[in-house]
């Protein structure tokens, strides 16, 4: 036997080497997590590019959530985002009587659902006149925006105008339904006094 072994040992060392690969195999199978779930229905989507497009994006009750316009939309394979340059948008108020707020930023990126975009570099922000509301403009960087909440936010400085009022700060958090806006640090506002 052992000189059996002397004279195979390379095809014996092949066969042990295929056992011991084969029950660490058997093992990680037994062992290891369940292979995740592919949830996307239908056939894989491929990689594309768009140039001067608009895409327009509605909510669970077919109200308008965002519009986007650009000169150029790319998405990658393999990558459900969408990145876009110089994109012009508009974020529907979807209540009557109050405008929409428009803007536009140097580069923009939106998930793979549409619930989140990022507006990256200068951003700027406007709402025209409405009611006894002066015109308002907003401008920061690097925005994080969820526009199906029509909220967003920043850890850059922003500044907000609106009619005489001025104020800025660095850190902010906007709720564009409720008009509620929160800026976190180095506060500094000027407020007209009222008329009568």
């Amino acid at each position: 036997m052992k000189d059996w072994l002397r004279d195979r040992r390379l095809a014996a060392a092949i066969v042990a080497v295929a056992l011991l690969a084969g029950a660490t195999q058997l093992l990680l199978w037994w062992i290891g997590p369940a292979p995740k779930a592919n949830e996307f229905v239908g056939p894989p989507r491929s990689g594309y590019t768009l140039t001067d497009f608009k895409l327009d994006q509605y909510d669970v009750d077919g109200l308008p959530s965002f519009r986007i316009a650009a000169p150029h939309l790319e998405r990658r394979e393999g990558d459900d985002s969408l990145y876009i340059n110089a994109p012009v948008f508009e974020l529907p108020s979807n209540q009557p009587g109050v405008p929409d707020w428009h803007g536009h930023s140097l580069y923009g990126w939106v998930n793979h659902d549409g619930t989140e975009l990022k507006l990256q570099g200068p951003v700027h922000l406007e709402r025209a006149a409405f009611d006894d509301t002066p015109q308002t403009t907003m401008d920061t960087s690097e925005v994080t925006a969820w526009p199906k909440q029509n909220r967003l936010e920043t850890a850059e400085p922003a500044q907000l105008v609106q009619g005489g009022t001025r104020i800025h700060g660095i850190g902010m958090r906007a709720d564009l339904n409720d008009k509620h806006l929160e800026l976190l640090n180095d506060f500094h506002g000027i407020y007209p006094p009222r008329g009568r």
